[in-house]
């Protein structure tokens, strides 16, 4: 953790801040995710001093003009707009339906991207923004905030030190329970034209994300997907309550993957386990401090990962102090500003829309592989 200074600093770190370089953020969507995301850049310069970049929450935009001015005021922003030349980093927080057009048009026109996963509903869509806003020549990132768990990140510390040997096993695991109750309203969530996927591209997004940013690419998938309540609100619901699916690295390892939102007691679980030839690791998002350990076959040991040498925890709180779910999306967002400062690569600590067009070819391929029950390659271009 950074020393804080005392109140008799205060005129000095102000006259610090105004050296520092600011960054206009515009604002798409007033949801779950545009409320993290805010509240992440207001965090910013308390995670480290000075900050990369001053965040400046210049504009917010959305569906509906009354919801977005309440979001503006909320959160923190200065304007609802839709246009704006002050702003430096377009923030598309909005449904997935969204994520890909007005991501390039912001690409195109000089600004950073951050877009929150899934990239696109398809991987036809994904690779389109991949190509056109890394052509436009902007940063560029794919929200997948759980890369920035300091657990998650000793993990692939771990791995990369050999501490592991040769990976043989990956299985993970992300499940809630949110719609077991088959009243629950027919949310976009349920709505392919809109969402893309259900479960899959929900929660499994991010398993495959995890998947190749510990181990590698998945280079082959058997899959099978299901849809539990097939009618909420006397429509129709065309997306999946969950998948699973086995598959093999291109490396060589075994795995399976599997999200569903129909478990119940499941609030946010997401679990993983990477097995290899010299040890073990296991994580559970809903215990995020913790990662267990095990060195050969000695059984695992719990590591509370909040110490000073820990990822991210130099600065924040003394040894113990844990932190939050919320505190993902600092690191992410830190991250990425410090790229933009420093004219520094994203990748591969931080998930560039290169990784969202890949995690979109593996559940793609898993929908062909349910569709046609077989085991199926996966297509990367």
């Amino acid at each position: 953790m950074a020393e804080r200074e005392s109140a008799g600093h205060g005129d000095e770190r102000a006259g610090a801040l105004a050296e520092i370089a600011t960054i206009g953020i515009g604002m798409l969507g007033y949801g779950f995710m545009g409320r993290a995301h805010s509240s992440a850049f207001r965090q910013i310069r308390h995670m480290t001093w000075p900050p990369p970049l001053i965040p400046e929450l210049v504009s917010i935009a959305g569906r509906t003009d009354a919801a977005v001015a309440a979001a503006a005021e909320e959160f923190g922003f200065a304007e609802h707009v839709t246009a704006d030349p002050r702003l430096g980093l377009f923030d598309n927080t909005g449904p997935n339906s969204v994520h890909v057009e007005p991501s390039i048009a912001a690409a195109e026109a000089g600004k950073h991207v951050v877009c929150e996963k899934p990239l696109g509903r398809t991987a036809e869509e994904s690779y389109e923004a991949w190509q056109r806003v890394s052509a436009a020549g902007v940063k560029h990132m794919c929200g997948f905030n759980y890369r920035f768990v300091p657990a998650v990140r000793l993990a692939r510390n771990l791995i990369a030190a050999g501490e592991l040997g040769e990976i043989v096993h990956f299985r993970a695991t992300y499940l809630q329970d949110w719609l077991v109750d088959p009243s629950v309203a027919n949310l976009w969530r349920l709505d392919k034209s809109v969402a893309g996927s259900g479960a899959l591209g929900d929660l499994g997004a991010h398993v495959i994300d995890l998947a190749h940013y510990l181990v590698g690419d998945i280079a082959t998938v058997s899959g099978a997907m299901r849809t539990f309540t097939p009618v909420r609100d006397g429509a129709e619901v065309d997306v999946d309550d969950a998948f699973a699916a086995t598959v093999e690295f291109g490396q060589g390892a075994l795995g399976t993957i599997e999200a569903s939102r129909s478990c119940p007691g499941r609030r946010n679980a997401l679990r993983f386990e990477i097995n290899g030839t010299a040890g073990s690791l296991a994580f559970n998002l809903e215990r995020l401090n913790e990662l267990e350990w095990s060195e050969g076959t000695r059984g695992f040991r719990t590591i509370l990962v909040t110490d000073r040498d820990h990822p991210f925890m130099q600065n924040w709180w003394p040894p113990g102090h844990i932190l939050g779910w919320e505190h993902t999306f600092v690191h992410e967002l830190h991250h990425f500003l410090a790229a933009i400062r420093d004219h520094a690569e994203v990748a591969p600590l931080g998930a560039t829309f290169e990784d969202g067009y890949r995690a979109a070819e593996v559940s793609e391929a898993i929908v062909r592989s349910a569709d046609d029950s077989a085991r199926v390659p996966v297509q990367y271009r």
